[in-house]
């Protein structure tokens, strides 16, 4: 490994895709469930990178050629090792639901003054970890690190490799109850944040409104523990002013109240921008810093974000969906004003033997609030196809965009969300 991490620190660019190869990067061939990257070593040289790390001897030709055991260990333990070297402040945070806008609120408050580096795009899993650590270098000063998970032990393993000296977990949902095997087997999984706290000393950022976070905290020995939180109890507390559409908060540290208009939609997005805030104030930025920072962020990756189109007002959720996230945005429209509010939902994945019960769940759900039409989409929604005026039922994407075509959707304020492989954003030409 040290050898590696000489060659590394010669060229700290690190490739994965010969799509993007960078000049004099580090290439490793990582395998696919369709495809061996040991196959486009000799590519991805004869494309600019410096070298190749493969783990298939066949495939090596010259000393340009890096043979390992296993390349995405040694992509991991590289990763790892370069963390160990350094002596910046890393933010680890996992959840079921928010995780993203969360680390861009706190990027977007902490950048003001730090030069800092956070997890680009959805590189939160036990490759994509790895690329953004070794993305750091002598430059950055505080790196936030999102950890993704659909099973336990991997927010463990991803801990051990980024070692994060602070700690958020945003909430625990329904959210890949297949791969974790129920809400409680969630808990577990995601409490292994809080397990590499207390067993390094960490510092625990808890919103204290959700039951679960507090009973994973209190059932650990974690010394340092920030909580927010509506509670008046709470180092920093507040309360939502204002959701027409975007978020207004007053928030309260240390006896004194400070109110923001964020650029977010959402009232599940209060308990994130209080996180943000919560941060913010342990890295010893001022109340109208923190506030600038929360303003200056306008969501721009299909995650609570407000789409003004030649037609409609669209609430574009649909990066990813569980039962959670899913049933906070439907409320979330039901309180916003509007004549005209409309719902397109796509199927949910990786829920496992709940499949079938949560997306009926949900359109019960949908069925006791007043919306003018609500459109399901998938094969799991198809199922629980019924009869009635308000509703209608796609078996795919390509159905719901014909019928699009033809049923024109105008003056309305629309909700648009589903698990990221329905791909909902081909709807958007539609509306």
């Amino acid at each position: 490994m040290k050898s590696l991490y000489q060659v590394y620190l010669s060229h700290p660019k690190v490739c994965t895709d010969t799509r993007k190869i960078i000049k004099d990067c580090l290439f490793f061939a990582l395998k696919g469930e369709n495809f061996d990257a040991n196959t486009f070593a000799q590519t991805a040289l004869e494309s600019g990178a410096a070298y190749a790390v493969i783990d298939n001897p066949i495939y090596k030709k010259n000393d340009r050629y890096i043979l390992v055991d296993d390349t995405l260990i040694a992509l991991q333990e590289l990763a790892k090792h370069h963390r160990e070297q350094l002596t910046i402040p890393v933010i680890g945070l996992t959840g079921s639901n928010g995780k993203t806008t969360t680390k861009e609120l706190i990027n977007s408050i902490l950048s003001q003054k730090f030069n800092t580096l956070a997890t680009s795009g959805n590189l939160n899993n036990h490759i994509g970890v790895p690329l953004t650590l070794l993305e750091i270098n002598k430059t950055h000063e505080i790196a936030i690190i999102e950890m993704g998970a659909n099973h336990q032990k991997e927010i463990e393993m991803l801990c051990e490799i980024c070692r994060p000296n602070y700690g958020l977990i945003t909430n625990i949902g329904k959210a890949h109850l297949e791969g974790f095997g129920g809400v409680e087997g969630i808990k577990k999984g995601k409490g292994e944040l809080y397990d590499f706290l207390e067993k390094t000393n960490g510092t625990a950022f808890i919103n204290k409104d959700s039951d679960a976070l507090t009973q994973m905290a209190a059932q650990r020995n974690i010394n340092h523990k920030i909580f927010y939180g509506k509670g008046t109890d709470n180092q920093v507390f507040g309360e939502l002013v204002s959701n027409q559409p975007f978020l207004g908060i007053k928030w309260i540290y240390q006896n004194k109240s400070h109110q923001v208009l964020s650029g977010l939609t959402g009232a599940y997005n209060f308990e994130n921008i209080l996180a943000g805030i919560a941060i913010g104030l342990i890295f010893g930025f001022s109340p109208d810093e923190i506030n600038n920072g929360i303003k200056c962020y306008q969501p721009q990756n299909n995650r609570s974000q407000i789409v003004k189109t030649k037609n409609n007002t669209v609430i574009c959720d649909f990066y990813n969906a569980n039962p959670s996230s899913m049933l906070v945005a439907i409320e979330n429209i039901n309180q916003l004003k509007a004549d005209k509010k409309i719902l397109v939902l796509g199927d949910m994945f990786e829920l496992g033997v709940e499949t079938e019960l949560e997306h009926l769940n949900l359109i019960v759900k949908t069925l006791s609030y007043q919306f003018n039409e609500i459109i399901f989409i998938g094969k799991y929604f198809f199922q629980q196809k019924r009869d009635d005026q308000h509703l209608k039922f796609f078996e795919s994407t390509e159905q719901a965009k014909n019928h699009l075509k033809n049923q024109k959707i105008k003056d309305a304020l629309v909700l648009v969300k589903g698990s990221r492989g329905m791909k909902l954003e081909s709807l958007m030409g539609f509306l």
